[in-house]
């Protein structure tokens, strides 16, 4: 497994299994089977409601949990200082951790950036008291990042962000670069692209025929090669399935390379539509929600 190192020197492996929409009773599966496939990354959220089963996978692995990277998110109703503080406590033992890999804000929240700085803060406390091994923010764009480096100490670690040949927020990608922010991609091969309501001309990024090519040329998956166009660029990417076979397909992606042409190919896919919510659209009035305890 191919891993990265964060700006604070703590290595990261570079892929990873995420569980977004991932039901409860899916998740325990869906991690144990990337845990026995060699997945050693596990990206989860408080806003995702999973993270106990994912925590009872861990344990039920026999993986040493030290051998394990483990990712989640501090949801917007959990901002503030000592909001953020007990949403790490309630994550923590909702996993079964004692200590989190690299814990993360999960939106800008723009509309109320004060309660965000404190969160990031709160961040920054957990860190320094080894809590958490690296901190950092999802979702974040260039302005939000510029602000909140402004306020606070800690350069974020990792930015997540959907990124996938549609849409691939190369401002965004240049700015973290420019700053030693680890770009992370969620969605990487492009799953939010045949999600309901993408657009009028939906079509999936994986049934682009310049992908098609590609993998044909390869011998590999659509899947496979916009995960290896990922990680040619440097990003950290974190494929979603719940089927084992997929799970195990999105692994394979370490023994072939992409050539210059092939990278340049799907870089001019870009259409500028965003799949997810619009960050700055992100307000607790609309998608605030409790975060229940452990």
């Amino acid at each position: 497994m191919q891993t990265l190192t964060l700006n604070n020197g703590v290595e990261m492996p570079a892929l990873g299994l995420g569980v977004f929409q991932t039901p409860p009773d899916e998740t325990m599966a869906a991690v144990t089977a990337a845990l026995d496939l060699g997945y050693r990354h596990i990206d989860t959220a408080a806003a995702y409601g999973n993270e106990r089963e994912v925590g009872q996978a861990l344990r039920d692995s026999g993986v040493p949990r030290d051998d394990i990277f483990v990712e989640t998110k501090i949801w917007i109703s959990d901002y503030g200082f000592d909001e953020t503080l007990h949403g790490f406590d309630k994550s923590a033992a909702k996993l079964g951790v004692d200590r989190i890999d690299l814990l993360i804000l999960h939106q800008a929240l723009p509309s109320d950036f004060d309660r965000t700085v404190a969160a990031y803060r709160a961040l920054e406390k957990l860190l320094s008291d080894g809590k958490v091994r690296a901190i950092g923010v999802s979702n974040f764009m260039v302005d939000h990042l510029t602000a909140l480096i402004d306020a606070t100490s800690v350069v974020p670690a990792v930015n997540q962000l959907e990124i996938h040949p549609y849409f691939q927020q190369r401002e965004v990608l240049d700015f973290d670069d420019t700053h030693g922010v680890l770009n992370q991609a969620w969605s990487p091969i492009g799953g939010i692209t045949f999600y309901p309501g993408y657009g009028e001309h939906r079509t999936s990024v994986l049934e682009d025929p310049a992908v098609t090519r590609i993998a044909e040329t390869h011998g590999k998956s659509p899947a496979q090669v916009l995960l290896r166009w990922g990680l040619q660029q440097g990003r950290s990417v974190i494929p979603k399935s719940t089927k084992r076979h997929r799970i195990a397909e999105n692994i394979e992606v370490f023994d072939f390379d992409l050539t210059s042409d092939e990278l340049a190919a799907l870089d001019a896919l870009e259409t500028g539509r965003r799949g997810g919510p619009d960050p700055e659209a992100v307000t607790l009035a609309d998608y605030g929600r409790a975060i229940p305890e452990a």
